[in-house]
């Protein structure tokens, strides 16, 4: 008898479930108690250096404003199920959490050292989420984009302004300005993107 292997669920919408638990978790303490949640699902420099390093990974799960979960898992469920199809669920989590662990240290040491501010914690998948455009963008560099869900650009390109951008607030942020963004944040995990794709994917899809 042969033994049909039945194809495996998708992970995205696993991930996507967690972070809204964590989501919840913030407004209705199902699980943590709120300063639970602040110590353990935020990320800054100062808690890396209490020994807080889960909080390099927790806090890639973690929101508490409904736009910021509701945009970035929009954008990964659109980007993210495409990416997991090409990779593998496997390849595809271990690229997810790497860029978002990226992502986090990369907003630690620039709050820390850039901004002088080592207790600026930050929350959030962008840095993830970012390393997800950025491959998608280096498979796929003709496939259009839709900018603020209006303006059609290829992938490439729009990856490109949205690196620029970050680029952008991170310098106005160093001369006090800008919006409260974690732009290292997202440049780690751009910057994790490109990588993986010149070093493990170039060639081989």
């Amino acid at each position: 008898m042969i033994r049909k292997r039945s194809p495996s669920r998708p992970l995205v919408p696993l991930i996507i479930g967690v972070n809204v638990l964590v989501y919840l978790s913030w407004h209705w303490p199902i699980y943590f108690e709120p300063t639970m949640m602040l110590e353990h699902f935020l990320v800054s420099w100062t808690a890396l250096l209490e020994g807080r390093i889960w909080t390099l990974i927790t806090s890639v799960f973690s929101h508490n404003m409904f736009f910021h979960i509701f945009l970035n898992m929009y954008v990964l469920l659109q980007f993210g199920s495409i990416l997991e199809a090409v990779l593998g669920a496997r390849r595809f989590l271990f690229f997810y959490l790497t860029a978002g662990v990226v992502g986090s240290l990369s907003h630690s040491v620039v709050s820390a050292w850039l901004l002088g501010d080592p207790d600026l914690a930050a929350l959030g998948a962008s840095g993830a989420i970012s390393g997800v455009i950025l491959t998608f963008s280096l498979i796929f560099p003709r496939e259009k984009i839709l900018i603020f869900g209006l303006i059609p650009l290829p992938a490439f390109w729009g990856a490109v302004l949205l690196v620029v951008a970050d680029v952008w607030g991170l310098v106005a942020q160093t001369q006090g300005g800008s919006l409260p963004i974690g732009h290292g944040a997202h440049l780690g995990g751009a910057i994790t993107g490109i990588f993986y794709y010149l070093f493990f994917l170039r060639g081989r899809i």
